[in-house]
């Protein structure tokens, strides 16, 4: 399987790449990376994408859009002719995931790809941008802060693609999303990719798109199939305990969120201290730790990764067996999306949940959301807490924040 910066997913179809109207040497460089059938958001979307029809495209984290959108920007644009493409994504991670790919199958036509990311400096880029790539690569306030020193032309961009569009605008991008396309020409293809179809992307689509094809393979149930979940709950002075007892139960590899950085560092610690191969990611680590990171935990250099929300859709390792949310997440949705990091095609993988009798209500959401009951877990040597009731005005106010 392909181990290389945007891994295939398992569950492709029976179609060939080729039948979907890319040309041979794609096709060629798509099987050199072990690349033999599209995934079912590639067969809907890469024909649309090369009629020129702006698209939107709602399918769970993992399912393979880099591909839908990267391989017909690769087949149409040419080289030499300043940018013409680019892509704006939420993380760092999914933006050098994405610049890896398209190097990959742009080569045919000499393809020049930058990635401008904030965590470092700002003049390699523009060094980079200075030798008139093709297609950038960026987070939104990145890219903001070269268009506005000037480093580079927005003019000439023919296919703009909108990655993870629900997650940006979760991370507080939108000013910058609407600068950028006010700059843009006005003839253009749009792309935009998302998990979900909040009332804030429905306006996006509406104001900057032209009529755009609809292409919803969202899953019924929300998370994927093959999904173990757990809920252990435990006193707020035994969340810890829990999550080291977890570590120690479970031997394979293991992503864990954690809401705060000092959270992170100190899990990393502990679990260092019970002699788990384990690293960490987040906003406190410079960019170098964190590529590094990533990359020990496909390459197998340690078991567990500790990452704070940044990288609840930025990391992409088939390999990953169980994900641990340490404390209930903010909203349904970062339940799902932090899901979606396991159980990838056919494999299967598990979620456990650490929380306490507050979060019940917000149990309550994401078992209604994902169509089953949380079963309740007991992690060794951590006592179970008691079920509590929640009041009426209690249950109001943390449905305020779930939904």
């Amino acid at each position: 399987m392909f181990t290389g910066p945007v891994p295939q997913d398992p569950a492709t179809t029976d179609l060939s790449f080729a039948e979907l109207g890319l040309s041979k040497p794609i096709v060629e460089s798509l099987a050199a990376i072990g690349f033999e059938h599209p995934t079912p958001i590639q067969t809907q979307v890469i024909p649309k994408a090369l009629e020129g029809l702006d698209i939107v495209g709602l399918a769970q984290t993992g399912s393979g859009k880099t591909a839908a959108f990267g391989l017909p920007m690769a087949e149409h644009l040419l080289h030499g002719k300043g940018v013409r493409g680019l892509i704006m994504c939420p993380t760092r991670e999914i933006a050098l995931q994405t610049e890896a790919f398209l190097e990959v199958v742009g080569k045919d036509h000499k393809l020049e790809t930058v990635c401008l990311i904030g965590g470092v400096s700002l003049g390699p880029q523009a060094q980079k941008l200075r030798r008139h790539p093709d297609i950038v690569v960026a987070t939104p306030g990145r890219l903001w802060d070269h268009y506005e020193r000037k480093n580079l032309k927005l003019d000439r961009v023919e296919k703009l693609v909108l990655d993870e569009a629900d997650h940006m605008l979760d991370l507080g991008f939108l000013p910058q999303i609407f600068r950028v396309l006010e700059v843009l020409p006005a003839e253009r293809q749009t792309m935009m990719f998302s998990a979900t179809m909040p009332s804030s992307i429905e306006n996006l689509a509406k104001r900057f798109m032209r009529s755009p094809e609809m292409v919803d393979l969202r899953p019924e149930t929300r998370t994927a199939e093959g999904i173990d979940h757990r809920l252990y709950l435990v006193e707020p002075d035994n969340t810890r305990a829990c999550l080291v007892a977890i570590a120690a139960e479970e031997k394979g590899s293991m992503l864990v969120f954690l809401r705060r950085k000092v959270d992170a560092d100190w899990a990393c610690r502990q679990l260092e201290l019970e002699g788990h191969p384990v690293e960490r990611i987040h906003s406190g680590r410079s960019q170098k730790q964190r590529v590094k990171a990533l990359q020990g935990l496909r390459q197998g250099e340690h078991r567990i990764l500790l990452a704070t929300d940044i990288a609840a859709r930025g990391i992409d390792i088939p390999i990953i067996e169980h994900i641990v949310n340490f404390g209930m997440p903010d909203t349904v949705e970062d339940y799902v999306h932090r899901a979606g990091r396991t159980a990838r095609g056919a494999l299967r993988g598990t979620v456990s949940t650490i929380a306490t009798w507050q979060d019940k209500e917000a149990i309550r959401l994401v078992e209604k959301a994902i169509g089953e009951k949380l079963p309740r877990c007991v992690a060794k040597n951590v006592e179970p807490a008691v079920e509590r009731k929640t009041t009426i005005r209690g249950r109001q106010k943390i449905r305020r924040r779930l939904t």
